[in-house]
Formats: C-alpha cells, structure tokens, sequence
C-alpha cells in the first residue's frame, strides 16, 4: 500500500502501489503543464466510511511514497483515463484499472 503526502498534512492518503504509480504520471503531467485540478477517492475499508476530495495545485508540496522498490509496467490506457478525468470538471476519480481482454486467436483455415 502506497501513500501519497499532499501540502502539511502528516497523514497521508493509502492508494496501492500500482493505482498509485499511475496516479503519479497523471498527476505529474497535469502539475508540470501548471494545471490544477481535483483528485477524489473512496475511504478504504477500515476507514469511516465515505469519500474525499483535494485539491491538487503545482504549488503545494507532494509526495509520493511505494511499498515496491520496483515500478510497476504502467497501462497506458489507465494513464489516459485518469488524464481525461483530470480534464474534467468532476476531476481524476481514483478509477479501477482497464486492461484489454487479449485479442482471440485467429480462426484457422482448414
């Protein structure tokens, strides 16, 4: 479970690993072009239930922190969701990862 430290906060937000190394390119992207925009999530379970939101602006301090050293093969698809999202007024919903099915094996000719 990774964490992500906004502004002085001293509790950081729990987003798993991957979820977060994806967030991490989307957020980057949208900072470092001076875009602010909000990012929302679900309290996760062991949390009052319910929902938050910040407000992700270039500059406030942010910190990203991974239980893996590695980084994780990052979906492009996932990155351009949570991109499209932050472009929008609602902003990046921590959404679940869309993989596409493998493509089925081609017929055979007989």
């Amino acid at each position: 479970m990774g964490m992500l430290y906004y502004g002085v906060a001293e509790d950081p937000i729990h987003i798993e690993d991957r979820a977060l190394a994806h967030l991490k390119v989307a957020i980057a992207t949208k900072l470092r072009r001076q875009e602010s925009f909000t990012l929302s999530w679900k309290h996760p379970e062991g949390s009052p239930q319910g929902r938050s939101t910040i407000w992700l602006h270039p500059s406030i301090p942010l910190r990203f922190v991974f239980d893996e050293p590695e980084t994780p093969e990052l979906n492009p698809r996932w990155i351009q969701d949570l991109m499209m999202n932050a472009s929008s007024s609602g902003g990046i919903g921590l959404v679940d990862e869309v993989v596409d099915a493998p493509a089925p094996p081609a017929a055979l000719e007989g």
